[in-house]
């Protein structure tokens, strides 16, 4: 079960398309990426995403493995980044995120060390 949600959530997350992945979350989700500032809210996290989807072409998510503790989840991927230049970067990133009892996410949080993303 937990593969499977695991899959959905990058799935569309690799979909580059900011409004279906805010239809995972609660409206007063919040989104920390790095050590960016938490966002809040579906609309912001939206304009988030768009901004930092900007500085990118593309990338895709490869699960290594994931856990479910209680209503969290964690999840090791290797993201391959597809760069402005076409050149395509890989790095390890963590994510964790938080659902309600009706499967909506309220909290997500990326661990990652983008610097080869932008390396020149």
């Amino acid at each position: 079960m937990t593969d499977d949600v695991v899959r959905r959530v990058f799935e569309i997350v690799d979909s580059f398309d900011p409004d279906e992945f805010v239809q995972l979350l609660a409206e007063d989700a919040t989104l920390v990426f790095g050590n960016a500032e938490p966002m809040v809210g579906r609309e912001t996290i939206a304009a988030g995403l768009r901004a930092f989807f900007s500085t990118i072409a593309g990338l895709r998510h490869r699960v290594v493995r994931n856990w479910r503790v209680d209503a969290d989840i964690i999840a090791e991927t290797e993201v391959t980044y597809r760069r402005l230049d076409g050149k395509e970067a890989s790095v390890v990133a963590v994510s964790i995120w938080h659902t309600r009892d009706d499967g909506l996410i309220t909290d997500y949080r990326v661990f990652v060390d983008l610097a080869p993303v932008y390396a020149a």
